[in-house]
């Protein structure tokens, strides 16, 4: 089995600025401000975190629980650092303060942003909300995702490019999962023709109920269009992976969002049927 290393959304330097806060508040605040947003602490003795404090330790048990790669897990916490500068702020006082603005530094090279209410909000949110951990080996989706991110808002050729690879890596992870060989170098058709029969996603497999319905079919065989106009937006050189003598007229942001959209809700077909419990492809036909 595979280990793969996944990027957490805040890093420890931002999450240790929202630690020093809980110096100077009392242990019961600290404490409902994480359970306010659904967050329980850890067992101490499970706490790596040593500190004399009693505040800054109890702010440790609620956030070594979080899962900093989840971007849903992410958002709660988001919500919880937005109470605790609310709670340590004085209201009036209308400056920045110097803890403030360490914050906000910190915030942003997380790729955040801090408003002057104190609301905090992602300046590139994650394209594809859904748990990769229960994945052997999810690293091929992850760096297509970190690409997308990387590049959504300034290079929408990379982004474009960035899709059609998340479509590919998509499949050939979700085929890995289902025990399928697959060619390294199968192409992209054959990859989502292959992953959508094993997952009896397609017309012939389908069975009875609303994944056999005409509407859900017309839905699926729409999607298989979008995959093939993703790879062919990138083939005709709108997309990274090909050398061009010019450079693509006319290529804005919005054809990148457009694309990383369609590539993405593909992907997220694919992983919610893979770990549905009661999707099709797992009932075993007699």
């Amino acid at each position: 089995m595979t280990v793969t290393a996944r990027r957490e959304l805040v890093s420890p330097a931002t999450r240790n600025a929202f630690r020093s806060l809980a110096t100077d508040l009392a242990l019961r605040i600290v404490a409902e401000l994480w359970e306010n947003h659904g967050f329980a602490p850890i067992p101490p003795d499970e706490l790596k975190y040593q500190d004399s404090g009693q505040r800054r330790t109890e702010f440790m048990l609620y956030a070594e629980g979080v899962d900093w790669a989840d971007p849903t897990q992410v958002r709660r916490a988001l919500l919880v650092f937005e109470d605790f500068i609310r709670e340590y702020r004085d209201p009036n006082d209308q400056s920045t303060p110097k803890w403030l603005e360490d914050i906000r530094v910190r915030l942003e090279r997380d790729g955040f942003a801090l408003d002057k209410e104190g609301r905090i909000s992602w300046s590139n949110p994650p394209v594809l909300v859904r748990d990769l951990s229960t994945l052997s080996d999810a690293s091929g989706i992850t760096i297509e995702l970190e690409r997308i991110r990387r590049d959504l808002t300034t290079d929408p050729q990379g982004a474009i490019g960035a899709a059609k690879q998340l479509i590919e890596a998509t499949a050939k992870t979700a085929l890995q999962e289902l025990g399928v060989e697959v060619d390294k170098n199968a192409a992209l058709p054959a990859l989502i023709s292959t992953v959508q029969k094993s997952l009896k996603l397609d017309a012939a497999s389908a069975p009875d109920g609303p994944d056999g319905s005409k509407a859900v079919k017309k839905i699926l065989s729409g999607s298989v269009n979008i995959t093939v106009g993703v790879a062919e937006l990138r083939n005709q050189g709108f997309g990274s992976g090909h050398g061009q003598a010019s450079a693509p007229s006319g290529l804005g942001v919005r054809h990148a969002r457009l694309t990383v959209n369609a590539a993405v809700t593909w992907c997220e077909l694919i992983l919610d049927t893979l770990a549905d419990p009661a999707a099709p492809w797992r009932k075993v036909t007699t």
